[in-house]
């Protein structure tokens, strides 16, 4: 390539904030995108142009491509960014990330997330926890759990108390004892 990828993201980047106000974040942010974005092209283009080269069995899949973003910044306001294909969405889905080989736990684990952090971006996770807590999910919530751990103890209460009614074992197939007899009795005694 007769430029170099830094200096045509940069001029993508250039190109869009001349359309639109853009902070110095958000300039950052788009270049880190475009240049993980012109990379995956080189890359898979190279990879295109060169399968002769690559021995069998060695393929791309060890390959990962490059971390230019810091995990903590890939959760942004309006959009996420997935570290491992550097595409920006509002949510990493769990079909998202099996395209990658993983689940949400694996992706967590692998970028240092917390495994409560949710994967989406900051505006969509505050906006769900809002509408949650207007339908009251929190009181159902703790009722719920309160209601549940009650059943439990009473459970468990009444699996510890003695029994006071005689056990009787069922037959298979078999009438209880005594079990028509007293009519053949009333019938001798007539």
């Amino acid at each position: 390539m007769s430029k170099r990828l830094v200096e045509m993201a940069a001029e993508i980047v250039q190109a869009q904030a001349s359309k639109s106000s853009m902070s110095s974040d958000e300039i950052v942010a788009s270049l880190k995108d475009v240049f993980c974005a012109l990379t995956n092209m080189r890359s898979a283009e190279s990879q295109d142009l060169n399968l002769g080269d690559i021995p069998s069995g060695e393929a791309v899949i060890g390959q990962e491509a490059p971390q230019l973003m810091d995990p903590k910044d890939s959760i942004q306001e309006n959009k996420i960014v997935c570290l491992e294909c550097c595409t920006e969405m509002r949510q990493l889905t769990a079909k998202h990330l099996a395209a990658h080989g993983l689940t949400p736990k694996e992706y967590k684990k692998k970028w240092g997330f917390a495994m409560k952090q949710p994967l989406s971006a900051k505006a969509l996770t505050k906006a769900r926890s809002k509408a949650a807590k207007k339908r009251g999910l929190p009181e159902k919530l703790l009722n719920y759990l309160e209601s549940r751990k009650q059943a439990k103890v009473e459970q468990v209460a009444a699996a510890e108390a003695p029994s006071t009614e005689p056990i009787q074992k069922a037959v298979p197939g078999r009438k209880r004892a005594g079990a028509g007899r007293s009519k053949k009795v009333a019938e001798h005694t007539d």
